[in-house]
C-alpha cells in the first residue's frame, strides 16, 4: 500500500497546485512516520439488506434513513460493512507534534488521512475482485457522514461488529472515533454492475467542503 501524495495534498487544501520545496520535504517526512506508527486493522461483514416502506434502510447491523444511501443502495440485495483504523499510535504522533510543531502537526494530519484512505482504497480493491469472482458488483463505499446518512450510524455499525472489543476502535459523545484516522462505510453488493462508480466526495451533497475533489 502506498499513501497517495495528491490525496495527502488535498487534505492540505492545495488543490492541483504544486506544493513548495519545503511543503513537499515535510509531507514525505510525515508519510514515512505515519507509515511507520501504523497498525493497519479492519473488519468487514456481508448483512442481507432490505429498505421498509418508509424509507428505512435495514442493513443488518444498522437501520437509517437516508436518500443518499438509499439511492447508492439501490438494486443491492446484500452489504457489506466495514470499519478500519489505523491505530492509536498515529493519534500519539498528531498530538506529539500539536504541541513541537503546528506547521508539522497540519502536514502530518494530511498524511495520517490520505493513508487511512489509501488502505481502504487497497481493501476494496480486493473485496471486489473477490465478488466479481462470484458473479457480484460492489458499490462505491458509502460512510456515515456522507450526504444525509447519519454520523450517529457509526455507533449500530461499531457495535455491529464489535470494533471496540476486536479492532480498539471507540466513539465519542459526538460519534467521532477513536483512534481518530478510523474509518466505517457501507458497500452494497449488487448482481449487476452501477450505473455509477463515483467514489467518495463526489457521492457526497456537502458541495462547500473546503476538502472536496
Amino acid at each position: 500500500m502506498q499513501t497517495d501524495r495528491k490525496e495527502a495534498l488535498r487534505y492540505l487544501g492545495l488543490g492541483k497546485h504544486e506544493p513548495d520545496p519545503e511543503t513537499e520535504r515535510l509531507l514525505e517526512e510525515c508519510i514515512r512516520e505515519a507509515e511507520r506508527a501504523a497498525e493497519f486493522r479492519h473488519l468487514v461483514r456481508e448483512y442481507p439488506l432490505s429498505v421498509e416502506e418508509d424509507g428505512t434502510i435495514d442493513g443488518g447491523c444498522f437501520r437509517t434513513k437516508s436518500a443518499n444511501l438509499k439511492k447508492n443502495l439501490s438494486g443491492c440485495d446484500s452489504v457489506l460493512v466495514m470499519a478500519v483504523t489505523v491505530g492509536a499510535e498515529v493519534d500519539r504522533l498528531l498530538a506529539r507534534y500539536g504541541k513541537l510543531s503546528v506547521a508539522k502537526a497540519v502536514v502530518m494530519q494530511a498524511a495520517a488521512a490520505a493513508m487511512v484512505e489509501a488502505y481502504c482504497n487497497e481493501l476494496n480493491a480486493m473485496w471486489k475482485k473477490e465478488y466479481l469472482e462470484k458473479g457480484l458488483y460492489l458499490r462505491p463505499r458509502f460512510s456515515p457522514g456522507y450526504g444525509d446518512f447519519p454520523l450517529s450510524a457509526q455507533k449500530q455499525i461499531l457495535d455491529g461488529l464489535e470494533a471496540g472489543k476486536r479492532i480498539g476502535i471507540t466513539l465519542t459523545e459526538g460519534y467521532l472515533m477513536m483512534p481518530s484516522k478510523s474509518v466505517t462505510a457501507v458497500i452494497g453488493v449488487s448482481r449487476a454492475p452501477a450505473a455509477c462508480v463515483i467514489e467518495g466526495c463526489e457521492a457526497c451533497g456537502k458541495k462547500d467542503c473546503a476538502f472536496r475533489r
